[in-house]
């Protein structure tokens, strides 16, 4: 993920959210590249954001609804995750054609 990549998916995300969210983009080892928390998100928010932007970078899943889906409510598939990982929705990962380069998550809004 580039820096230019990351700043277009927030500035597009800022465009387009229907409320105040925060907005975190991140590499494939879930490392932030570009974030943003919009004036009126709540702070925590952006921790929020982070941990779906981290999860659907760092797992084999392409959204964190996908991860949730695949886990259900198995106890030990939830207990072996990353204590980073998020199951909540709002995270998901970023191609460059076949490649995955990073992901993006957002928070601040009921998830759809």
């Amino acid at each position: 993920m580039k820096e230019a990549q990351a700043h277009a998916i927030v500035a597009a995300v800022r465009e387009s959210a229907a409320g105040s969210v925060s907005v975190v983009v991140v590499d494939t080892h879930g490392e932030i590249v570009g974030a943003a928390r919009m004036d009126a998100a709540a702070l925590d928010t952006f921790e929020n954001a982070r941990r779906k932007a981290y999860t659907a970078a760092r797992s084999d899943a392409t959204t964190t609804r996908s991860l949730a889906e695949k886990v259900g409510a198995i106890p030990t598939e939830l207990a072996s995750f990353d204590p980073q990982f998020s199951f909540f929705l709002g995270g998901v990962a970023v191609f460059d054609g076949a490649e995955r380069i990073g992901a993006v998550g957002v928070s601040g809004l009921p998830g759809e």
